[in-house]
């Protein structure tokens, strides 16, 4: 009896990682659509029966009108790019291609950007914080150096 619940999943993977390492290729040296510049592809996610495969892409230039002129190309090359796999893979089922652009990039920035404002705006607070006490603490001195002085004159 095969054990087909654990090999399965990992066939999978290697299939989806063998489509994402095919379609780089055949992307940048095969694809002659003008609207589709440099993309990087950062995942190739695969349904178990091999139907589909949702392959994420990024940009260097993440306007949206070039996410909309890439997204138009590769869904228009998406019928020739699977052919192109055919050939490359022998598998049984070869799966419909569909883009995704994956933002996870920019909102990691995004975020970065967004701890960095609130560490700044934090070490700010912290130095008028630290300025106050070391005032406040100048002051006690000063009125515990006033305090002993009329001591000492009585």
């Amino acid at each position: 009896m095969a054990k087909h619940s654990k090999s399965i999943p990992s066939r999978g993977l290697r299939v989806a990682d063998q489509i994402q390492k095919d379609l780089s290729e055949l992307i940048a040296f095969e694809l002659k659509d003008p609207r589709v510049g440099m993309i990087t592809l950062a995942e190739v996610q695969l349904t178990p029966d091999y139907a589909h495969a949702k392959i994420y892409f990024t940009l260097l230039k993440d306007s949206p009108d070039e996410v909309k002129q890439t997204l138009e190309g590769l869904n228009k090359a998406s019928g020739y790019l699977r052919n192109m796999l055919g050939k490359r893979l022998h598998i049984h089922t070869l799966p419909q291609l569909h883009f995704v652009h994956d933002t996870s990039a920019r909102r990691g920035i995004e975020m970065s950007a967004l701890i960095d404002q609130a560490n700044a705006t934090r070490a700010a607070d912290d130095e008028e914080t630290l300025a106050r006490q070391a005032g406040d603490a100048a002051a006690a001195d000063a009125a515990r150096t006033d305090g002993n002085k009329g001591a000492d004159s009585e």
